[in-house]
């Protein structure tokens, strides 16, 4: 359960925590194609430290690139405002009862970072030298992200408005969205390979941090600030002393703005930074090395097709079904059972120290030669979790007050999570770790992105499936109006319209709770088993023969 985002993640959408060896939403870095990141560097620091005249030049401090590095912040703030307010937009939708086949159709907002491996090589070798290799992907995408933000600022109330007749238009929601992320992975793969140069190799470093916590801070902007602001109770209860039907901000008036902010920085960007200047580390310009586009996709297919590889992608492609109920639909369920979206906004809040010390604290722990062993051992707890969760939900409604839930409701929300992201962050940094001890060095770059894609594709079906499955496993009946039934839309509409009332007898969600976890229980009885012996092959079995 993502308390700041109806859809986690978690699997492939979750937020980012700071760990050495990746990253949990941003999984797919940018392709490193150099075929040696070791002698690469070497020919990078000695291109960069040595002036024309074949004296040493003044390696650069921080404090003399936090130009750079400010720049670099503000692009990773801007990549986390779209996928922060697509992921408000399920719990507003939730708030105005859309089926769960719609919350699991906009699900595939979430897929591009995902899948961004697939065109990550054309974005590498294909651009305008004159330009700039990285601006020339960075300034139309953000182009088209701040014009799809203006058209959506415009559009956005019609679309979620919500009549007696119609729903929210989920469909055109969903494309937009989505091209959003699709847009906001493309310039992350930008920004992502512009860090590397744009950076001495001293502060190369910093890149991470820059992306860490510049998407960090921009999805809270988009999601959790968002719906506070826009929630007219929080804003009459905290921040007005006279009570207004809204809240101080609009989605529409929350997109125009940040439409206005991406169109007049990524003109300042395209105008005022040049990407090719000389004297940018020293007096030459740092070489880049790439592969051809179709040598690039001939290494993945080759990676795959090791059977180790092959072995362990099935694994990850599977090993997250036992939590999707868990992880995708309990949040939409308690904003279905009366809990404010905004309150399950602002519980995530307390949980960022935790995010940040977990990966520190369990990494001691999968620093050695059996790191998935902690995976295996937190898996259970994890799908113990998820039916803790089915029990939470199914006690919510009876916590209901006219002022709303209790504090302690809260407080019993915030640990449940607490215990969750513990699980989850185990299971990460575990897989994480196995991910940069199997990955062959020659081709780390894009041997890891090929892992982490396949990781988060491995969260993101089960999350859409379980969404999909809620409506049809659950079963409702009419009462008060005699031979009516609430199998369908239209069922449920001639049964109000005859004085009826559709009453939930079985909730989908519980049947896929207990479906969940003993689909876990078996996946981790029979195959986790497998996974933890895939730690014994020889490190022969992960070694990719290119050109074999």
């Amino acid at each position: 359960m993502e308390l700041s985002d109806s859809v986690t993640h978690r699997n492939g959408r979750q937020r980012k925590p700071a760990v050495p060896q990746g990253d949990m939403r941003d999984g797919n870095r940018v392709l490193n194609t150099t075929p040696d990141l070791e002698e690469e560097g070497e020919a990078l620091l000695q291109g960069s430290d040595t002036e024309n005249n074949g004296h040493e030049s003044v390696r650069p401090g921080i404090r003399e690139e936090l130009g750079n590095v400010s720049l670099l912040l503000f692009l990773y703030v801007l990549q986390g405002i779209p996928l922060g307010l697509a992921g408000s937009i399920p719990l507003i939708l939730q708030s105005k009862n859309v089926s769960y086949k719609d919350q699991a159709f906009f699900s595939f907002v979430f897929w591009p970072f995902s899948l961004k491996l697939l065109w990550a090589p054309l974005v590498d070798a294909l651009y305008l030298t004159r330009f700039g290799r990285r601006k020339s992907w960075l300034v139309p995408t953000q182009y088209l992200l701040g014009l799809f933000m203006l058209y959506l600022s415009v559009t956005v109330d019609t679309l979620l408005k919500s009549d007696e007749g119609r729903g929210p238009d989920v469909v055109t929601l969903t494309a937009v969205f989505f091209m959003l992320a699709f847009l906001a992975a493309t310039q992350d793969i930008a920004v992502d390979g512009w860090a590397l140069t744009m950076l001495s190799r001293e502060n190369v470093g910093y890149a991470s941090t820059c992306n860490s916590v510049g998407q960090t801070a921009g999805y809270f902007l988009g999601n959790v600030l968002f719906l506070a602001l826009e929630s007219a109770d929080f804003c009459n209860k905290y921040l007005r002393a006279e009570p207004e039907e809204t809240g101080i901000v609009t989605l529409s008036d929350f997109l125009f703005f940040w439409g206005v902010v991406f169109l007049v920085s990524t003109t300042l960007v395209a105008v005022m930074k040049k990407e090719n200047a000389r004297g940018q580390h020293g007096n030459r310009k740092v070489r880049e090395e790439t592969q051809s586009v179709m040598e690039t996709y001939k290494m993945l297919v080759s990676i795959i097709k090791m059977p180790a590889v092959f072995t362990f992608c099935s694994l990850l492609l599977t090993a997250k079904m036992g939590f999707s109920a868990a992880d995708a639909v309990t949040g939409l369920k308690l904003v279905e059972a009366g809990v404010p979206k905004e309150q399950l906004a602002l519980l995530a809040v307390p949980m960022v120290p935790l995010q940040v010390l977990l990966p520190l604290i369990i990494s001691k722990y999968t620093a050695g030669p059996r790191p998935l062993d902690v995976f295996y051992k937190a898996f259970p707890f994890r799908l113990l979790i998820g039916l803790e969760y089915a029990l939470l939900v199914w006690w919510t409604p009876s916590l209901k007050q006219d002022g709303g839930f209790p504090l302690y409701y809260y407080a019993i929300v915030l640990f449940s999570y607490a215990l969750h992201q513990v699980a989850l962050y185990s299971m990460y940094v575990a897989c994480m770790a196995f991910h940069a001890k199997v990955s062959d060095p020659v081709i780390g770059g894009t041997y890891m992105t090929l892992l982490n894609t396949v990781t988060n594709l491995g969260g993101n079906w089960p999350s859409t499936l379980a969404l999909w499955m809620v409506d049809p496993l659950t079963s409702k009946e009419c009462q008060g109006a005699a031979g009516q039934n609430c199998g369908s839309p239209e069922e449920t509409g001639m049964c109000v319209k005859e004085g009826g009332l559709c009453v939930t007898s079985l909730d989908g969600y519980y049947v896929e709770s207990v479906v969940c976890v003993v689909i876990g229980l078996a996946w981790w009885v029979w195959l986790g088993k497998r996974m933890r012996r895939l730690q014994d092959q020889n490190p022969a079995a992960w070694r990719c023969r290119i050109g074999q």
